[in-house]
């Protein structure tokens, strides 16, 4: 069975960063999509950032380049989410998750890349950390 359980979230003022950590298991795939997406109260889930472990591909949304920075350690299972700069409007509950179609394929890297275009249909989806951004 697939999980995974997000940590890392808190309370920090604006200016601030915070590494929230993927703790994943139940799985054996390689050259799949990961991805952060966050939802904030009103708002639609949206994807923040993703990485295609199968060629190393990252991508960032539009409002958070150059503030956030995806990684993976793929001994420890983890991926992790790095933000600097934290703006008020970053304020949402922040969710990994896993898509495990078109393993090894650039399909896979163009739906990591979707991810962060509006694209939201992955397969596995861990619980959630909160992040709250205070001006």
């Amino acid at each position: 069975q697939v999980q995974l359980v997000e940590s890392g979230g808190g309370s920090v003022q604006a200016g601030g960063s915070l590494k929230l950590s993927c703790a994943a298991s139940g799985y054996t795939y390689s050259g799949f999509c990961m991805g952060w997406f966050r939802q904030a109260p009103g708002k639609e889930r949206e994807g923040v950032a993703a990485i295609y472990t199968g060629g190393g591909s990252t991508y960032l949304a539009d409002s958070v380049k150059g503030r956030f920075t995806i990684s993976q350690d793929n001994d420890k299972n983890t991926l992790y989410l790095q933000m600097n700069s934290l703006k008020p409007e970053d304020t949402a509950m922040y969710y990994c998750a896993a898509d495990f179609s078109h393993l090894h394929s650039r399909l896979s890297d163009a739906r990591c890349r979707g991810a962060v275009l509006g694209g939201n249909d992955f397969g596995y989806w861990g619980q959630g950390t909160q992040v709250t951004v205070s001006s």
